[in-house]
């Protein structure tokens, strides 16, 4: 069978572990499968080229920095290709220029429009093992764009969607998904599967084990996506359709999210349109919106708090304060010691009580909540950067997951 294998950068991370990758590649191939691999840059890479730009300027031009930080994976992806060859294996590298994957303009989170796949074809057809740079693409100009953190998820998703592959193993380095991070929960569980809705509520609310846009793909093209270790045995954790046995669990993880920051509007005119001149000029911004709360408000005044990655902040404070003077707010409150902690579960559908549980268990543990957030599937609670561990912790172990 056909079968994309993306390996993470810690699975990279030095010679020795391209060679283990390189022989788990050879086993698959040994098997009777067609691989097409996936790798991101090398563990650290891509922070320290950042770290670079930095010094460089305090905010650099984000299509010089996709061009920078498009080096990380080819020179993975020469050295894998190196590695294998050296085994006796056929392989060559692609960047994604190289294979197609044609992007939108939005420099460092650019997003997927087609794939054309042509190369990758011709190499499988004779016989040839492609090795291809995760992360990047380029746009209608030619010009190199990259797919966000992670983005080499999405990278080996999209390609198994256009390859029609039968799988998309994700080796990472855990063994799975768990109920919780088992580095603040040692009790954490390893979930057999889980619904591509859960986890996309899983990814976009902080679990890193997945990029959230490529479990988008994934659903959307119902590519059946395993995630697995590198370095250990075991089946992993199979990411795929909502199944009956799935909805019996009233919550299946807890997890939390650091990479928050609230901005508030103080003293905003309360009529219509007001709303729309605040988050029309930041979505042109390309600043992602999470959660929106409006106080009632008093007299023709109200204030308007909303969270967004605590990344854009910086991009976010000099529009927010132009948009505060355009609309004639009374002034602007940014915060970014905040942090932001989820239940989720297909279950939750037909389970009640999982709120009143939850505020229950943060309010014996003395932990504020400042924002409240729910779908079908997932409730999340805005709090202090300094009580997620405790939060995730209790709520942990307050609906039995370990």
């Amino acid at each position: 069978m056909l079968v994309v294998q993306k390996f993470g950068g810690t699975s990279v991370g030095n010679v020795e572990r391209i060679k283990h990758v390189a022989a788990l590649i050879a086993k698959s191939r040994q098997a009777g499968d067609a691989v097409v691999v996936v790798v991101s840059a090398m563990s650290g890479e891509t922070d320290r080229l950042l770290k670079l730009a930095h010094e460089l300027a305090p905010f650099p031009d984000e299509r010089e920095m996709d061009m920078l930080l498009s080096t990380g994976e080819r020179v993975t992806i020469a050295l894998l290709a190196m590695a294998l060859r050296a085994m006796g294996l056929d392989a060559r590298s692609y960047t994604g220029r190289q294979v197609g994957i044609m992007t939108d303009s939005t420099h460092t989170r650019a997003r997927i429009e087609r794939i054309t796949a042509e190369r990758i074809k011709e190499a499988l057809d004779q016989g040839i093992i492609p090795v291809v740079a995760g992360f990047q693409g380029i746009n209608e100009n030619n010009d190199v764009t990259t797919l966000g953190r992670g983005g080499s998820d999405l990278t080996a998703v999209a390609l198994a969607a256009a390859l029609h592959a039968e799988q998309c193993l994700i080796y990472t380095d855990v063994e799975g998904i768990f109920t919780a991070d088992p580095n603040i929960v040692p009790s954490a569980r390893k979930l057999e599967k889980v619904s591509y809705e859960e986890m996309l509520e899983l990814a976009s609310l902080g679990a890193k084990v997945l990029q959230s846009r490529s479990v988008e793909f994934a659903a959307k093209y119902e590519v059946p996506v395993i995630v697995k270790s590198t370095f250990k045995k075991g089946e992993g954790t199979l990411v795929t359709k909502e199944d009956r046995d799935m909805e019996q669990v009233m919550v299946s993880g807890v997890t939390g999210d650091r990479n928050q920051a609230k901005i508030t509007f103080i003293g905003v005119p309360d009529h219509p349109g007001i709303a729309s001149r605040i988050f029309g000029p930041i979505g042109s911004a390309n600043i992602l919106v999470d959660m929106i709360i409006q106080n009632v408000g008093q007299g023709d005044l109200t204030d308007l708090s909303f969270t967004i990655p605590r990344g854009d902040l910086h991009k976010a404070v000099d529009l927010a304060n132009r948009i505060a003077k355009d609309i004639g707010a009374r002034s602007v409150e940014l915060k970014d010691k905040i942090a932001k902690v989820s239940l989720v579960g297909v279950g939750m559908r037909s389970h009640s009580g999982v709120a009143a549980r939850m505020f229950e268990t943060l309010a014996a543990k003395g932990i504020n909540i400042m924002m409240i957030s729910t779908s079908e599937i997932k409730i999340s609670c805005v709090i202090e950067e300094q009580h997620l561990e405790p939060a995730i912790q209790a709520l942990h172990q307050a609906f039995e997951l370990g």
